[in-house]
C-alpha cells in the first residue's frame, strides 16, 4: 500500500527537486503538485492525498492560513510544512494550524522519507536542528536571528498597507482577501516582532528595515 503524497509550493524547481527525492522509493506516491493555494483546496476532494507537503512561502494564501484551511475543511491529511524559514515562531505556529512535521528545504532524501512515515503512522516529526533550537530558546528565553526576521509574502504586503494608515478592513478589500485573514495576519506580525500595538508595529518595522 502507497502512500499519496501531495506538495505545494510556490517554486516548481522545488517541487520538482522533492519529486526526484522520493522516486526512487515505492512506497510513496505522488498525486499532486501544485504552487497555487486555491488550485490546491479546488483538487483536495479528487486526489485525496495522506500526506501534504506545504511551503510557507506562497502566493494568495500563505501556508500558516493554508495548514488551517486545509485542516479544517480535511481533517484527516496530515500536513508537513517544507520551508527555508527556521524562525521559531513560524515552526509554532504551523504546529498550532495542525502540521505534524517541520522540515527544512536542505533535507535529504533519508529524512524527507522518514519524515513522511512518521506522520503518516500518526507521530510528529521534526527536524533534529530545529528540536534543538526550540529547546535552545526555551531554557535561555532568546529568540536566535533576533534582528533578522523573515516576513512572508503577505506578511509584506499587509504591513506595508498598515504603515500607510489603511484599515483592516481596506487592506482586506485590497488584497481580496478576508477580514479575519487580515486580522490575522495582523496579529502575527505583533507577535513577531514582539509590540503591544499599530504604532509599536510600525516603529519596529522601520527600525528593522522591514519598511521604507
Amino acid at each position: 500500500m502507497s502512500i499519496r503524497v501531495a506538495i505545494t509550493d510556490d517554486h516548481l524547481l522545488v517541487i520538482s527537486g522533492v519529486k526526484a527525492m522520493l522516486s526512487p522509493f515505492p512506497q510513496f506516491e505522488i498525486v499532486y503538485e501544485s504552487n497555487l493555494p486555491t488550485a490546491l483546496m479546488s483538487a483536495l476532494p479528487e486526489v485525496n492525498p495522506d500526506i501534504l507537503l506545504l511551503d510557507i512561502q506562497m502566493p494568495e494564501i500563505d501556508g500558516l492560513e493554508l495548514c488551517k484551511m486545509v485542516k479544517k475543511k480535511y481533517p484527516e491529511i496530515r500536513i508537513i510544512a517544507l520551508s527555508s524559514f527556521m524562525e521559531s515562531h513560524y515552526i509554532k505556529q504551523m504546529l498550532r494550524n495542525g502540521a505534524s512535521g517541520y522540515l527544512l528545504k536542505n533535507v535529504n532524501p533519508p529524512k524527507l522519507c522518514k519524515a513522511i512515515e512518521t506522520v503518516y503512522a500518526g507521530d510528529q516529526y521534526l527536524d533534529e536542528s530545529i528540536k534543538h533550537q526550540l529547546l535552545d530558546e526555551m531554557l535561555t528565553g532568546q529568540k536566535r536571528n533576533g534582528f533578522d526576521i523573515p516576513l512572508t509574502r503577505r506578511e509584506k504586503e499587509i504591513l506595508k498597507l498598515i504603515a500607510e494608515e489603511h484599515s483592516n478592513q481596506e487592506i482586506a478589500d485590497t488584497l481580496f482577501i478576508s477580514l479575519r485573514t487580515v486580522e490575522t495576519h495582523r496579529l502575527n506580525l505583533t507577535q513577531k516582532l514582539a509590540v503591544k500595538n499599530t504604532a509599536g508595529l510600525v516603529k519596529e518595522a522601520l527600525k528593522r528595515g522591514l519598511i521604507e
